[in-house]
C-alpha cells in the first residue's frame, strides 16, 4: 500500500478533518522518530530490567505530540509485539511463546501513551542520560 493511500485511509477512519491532515501526518513523523530515538537509546543503554521504561517511554513522549504521534506509537507498538508472535508460531507452531512478556510490554506502552509517567518502570541504577 502506497503511503499516501494509508495516510488518507487513515485520515478518514480516525475522523481528521481536512484541516488537520498535514498537522496529523507531522505528528505521526515525529511520534515515529520518538519511538525510534526510545528504541536506539534502549539498545544503547543494554541495561537489565530497562525494556518496560524504554516502551513507556516512547509512547509518552509520540502521544504527546498530538494524535498523530498517539496513532504512530500504537501503530508501531502493535506491530512489535506482534512480530515476535508470529514468527514464534511459524518457527515453534507456539502461539502462546512470549505472550506474558508481550503482555508486560503492551501494558507499558498504553501506560506512557496515556501520559503516565514512563519513570514508573525506570529499573533502578539506569544512567540519567536516558
Amino acid at each position: 500500500m502506497k503511503l499516501s493511500t494509508a495516510v488518507i485511509f487513515c485520515s478518514l477512519f480516525l475522523c481528521v478533518s481536512s484541516q488537520n491532515w498535514l498537522s496529523f501526518i507531522k505528528e505521526a513523523g515525529q511520534g515515529t522518530r520518538d519511538m525510534w530515538r526510545a528504541y536506539r537509546d534502549m539498545r544503547e543503554a543494554n541495561y537489565k530490567n530497562s525494556d518496560k521504561y524504554f516502551h513507556a517511554r516512547g509512547n509518552y513522549d509520540a502521544a504527546r505530540r498530538g494524535p498523530g504521534g498517539a496513532w504512530a506509537a500504537k501503530v508501531i507498538s502493535d506491530a512489535r509485539e506482534a512480530y515476535p508472535r508470529i514468527t514464534d508460531f511459524f518457527l515453534h507452531g507456539d502461539s502462546g511463546h512470549g505472550l506474558e512478556d508481550s503482555r508486560a510490554d503492551q501494558f507499558a506502552n498504553e501506560w506512557g501513551r496515556s501520559g503516565k509517567d514512563p519513570n514508573h518502570f525506570r529499573p533502578r541504577g539506569l544512567p540519567e542520560k536516558y
